[in-house]
């Protein structure tokens, strides 16, 4: 009782004395006697020795353990312990290494400093689980916030360690590479841990974040005070590779559902805060814009910075993930806006319109010059996008002025030009806005406008009607092309740069006013030159229209040849292809 009340005031060297004269009674008494002889009273005394050495076992891992956890070192307590590890190495330095007789560690080493150095380990591992845990005010940054004051505490105790711990050992105990490694090995062992839970994407990155960049910054093993004892180089990774590669596929997993919300955000304030309100787009340099290409530029490139602190790898994912979901979200956000225009005969279409595709292109060329990236898959995606604005553009155009169409040329040719200029006047009122659109977008959409309105004209042309004389022939002529001339020049005052379209009114009105078959063959041959959509039954209505008869037709259509009408030409080629040839009803 007297020894373990030593123990338990921490005079551990009396106690250890006590212990050991204790011991070496029993060794020689037990020496003296054949194994029969020795009573109960002899193993009570055995045991006693093992209880009390065991008893300062745990006094020495209750002193290490109470190291960290008071704001000052006691220094003396400390010292003692290492000069009583120091004694009890030399009393039992005979036997190291032999067996233990009879199962029995009576005057066995008791390898205290490895209790001390396991005792270690455990007081790392209690000291990071003390970290608070429990979230504050954001419940979305609790884990920002627990690892904030890992790196606080952890740095701490190290700095306790270096500057008053350190001291008391001799140099063979390696202090500070000791706890070090603790440390790290507990850190480790708790941010796995951590791991099982379900982590957002914010989550994933505090702890991405603090594993690549905080654990070995300044603020914490590379701190300034802690060198030179705090040694890194030879400690193994914090986390193991497999664990350290599924963290960071789950933060791209997680990235990829964060870029998605943020473009669906994106798409649903156009919709509250423009679309609804009706408010109109901004105009720069002419050109109408929307803040999307900015908003979303903005968020990879501040995705691509922050991942890229991580690694190089993680920037680099962040690109290619904004740009396959990119792929999917302009088409998508088309789709919305078109669905909005045909449900509410949205007011500002065009606007917005020109201001989308303006945005798109910006976002691609900056794309291309901020990032580096391989835009060749969202080009074709834009051109996509472009040619369904122009075909919801075109039908918007054409139901404005079919009704005007059909009045344009009557059965005897008598028309009012008042038709063709409300006509021209509905088209440049309805497209005005196309020189808000970039170049060459807008030389697309304006030569789409003037191949639909000659388109038209010629459709109400080839129409059939009575058979005019020469002299009427003439008037219609000079009728045409002058009207050619006015939808040419109308268009180009807007911006249009395809007067060569206006050229098949022209060559239809030449037909019509030339006598010379050789004269009319050759206009043919040039329109099927130009035109590589034109098709034998156009042709037909031609020559009907120029008043010839079955025969004559046919013989002109053998000079002619045989016409490829299978042959694949581009949309932006077309001009017949959209044109019904009528029927030509041949009288006797």
């Amino acid at each position: 009782m007297e020894i373990n009340d030593l123990i338990q005031q921490r005079q551990l060297l009396k106690a250890f004395q006590s212990i050991k004269y204790l011991e070496d009674e029993i060794v020689t008494e037990m020496d003296g006697k054949d194994s029969d002889d020795k009573s109960t009273e002899f193993s009570r005394k055995v045991k006693d020795v093992d209880l009390l050495y065991n008893s300062i076992a745990n006094k020495i891992k209750s002193i290490v353990k109470d190291t960290l956890d008071h704001p000052t070192i006691e220094e003396k307590l400390l010292t003692s312990l290492v000069e009583l590890i120091a004694d009890e190495e030399k009393a039992h330095a005979r036997a190291e290494g032999t067996e233990t007789p009879e199962s029995t560690s009576l005057g066995m080493p008791r390898k205290w400093r490895e209790v001390w150095k396991d005792s270690v380990k455990e007081s790392a591992e209690e000291r990071i689980l003390q970290v608070p845990m429990t979230p504050e005010k954001d419940k979305d940054s609790w884990l920002a916030v627990h690892l904030g004051f890992l790196r606080k505490n952890v740095k701490e105790d190290l700095l306790k360690i270096k500057c008053s711990v350190q001291k008391c050992y001799p140099e063979d105990y390696k202090v500070c590479d000791m706890y070090v490694e603790c440390f790290h090995n507990a850190i480790s062992s708790h941010l796995q841990g951590l791991l099982q839970r379900h982590l957002e994407f914010n989550e994933l990155y505090a702890l991405l974040d603090w594993v690549a960049n905080m654990y070995h910054s300044e603020t914490l093993l590379g701190h300034p005070d802690l060198q030179p004892e705090v040694k890194t180089e030879n400690l193994p990774l914090l986390l193991p590779p497999a664990t350290w590669e599924k963290l960071k596929n789950d933060y791209t997993d997680s990235l990829k559902e964060k870029i998605k919300s943020y473009f669906d955000n994106m798409l649903k304030l156009e919709i509250t805060e423009k679309w609804e309100k009706e408010l109109q787009p901004e105009l720069v340099q002419n050109q109408y814009n929307s803040s999307l290409y900015f908003d979303i530029q903005t968020i990879i490139a501040e995705h691509m910075k922050t991942s890229g602190k991580i690694s190089t790898s993680l920037g680099n994912a962040v690109l290619e993930i904004c740009l396959v979901d990119l792929k999917e979200y302009i088409p998508r956000f088309v789709r919305v806006f078109l669905e909005w225009d045909k449900e509410k005969s949205f007011s500002l279409f065009l606007v917005y319109l020109a201001a989308y595709i303006n945005s798109f292109h910006d976002l691609i060329t900056g794309l291309q010059t901020n990032f580096a990236a391989d835009t060749k898959e969202l080009e074709k995606v834009l051109a996509d996008v472009t040619m369904n604005f122009r075909k919801r553009f075109l039908n918007k155009l054409e139901v404005k002025t079919q009704p005007l169409f059909k009045k344009i040329l009557t059965k005897t040719w008598v028309s009012s030009n008042e038709i063709l200029n409300s006509i021209l006047s509905t088209t440049v009122q309805f497209s005005q806005d196309l020189i808000h659109l970039r170049e060459p977008t807008n030389k697309d959409f304006l030569r789409d406008v003037h191949r639909y309105l000659v388109r038209e004209y010629i459709a109400q042309a080839i129409k059939p009607r009575r058979k005019m004389k020469r002299s009427r022939r003439q008037d219609v002529s000079k009728k045409m092309k002058e009207e050619a001339t006015v939808i040419t020049e109308t268009l180009s005052e807007l911006g249009s740069d395809s007067d060569e379209i206006s050229l098949a009114i022209s060559v239809i009105a030449d037909i019509i006013s030339e006598r010379k078959k050789e004269k009319i063959q050759a206009h043919l041959e040039l329109m099927r030159q130009r035109h590589r959509d034109l098709r034998n039954e156009h042709i037909i209505a031609i020559l009907s229209l120029r008043g010839f008869g079955k025969k004559t037709r046919e013989s002109i259509i053998r000079h002619l040849g045989n016409l490829k009408e299978d042959a694949e030409i581009e949309t932006d080629e077309a001009l017949f292809a959209e044109i019904e040839p009528p029927a030509i009803v041949s009288c006797f």
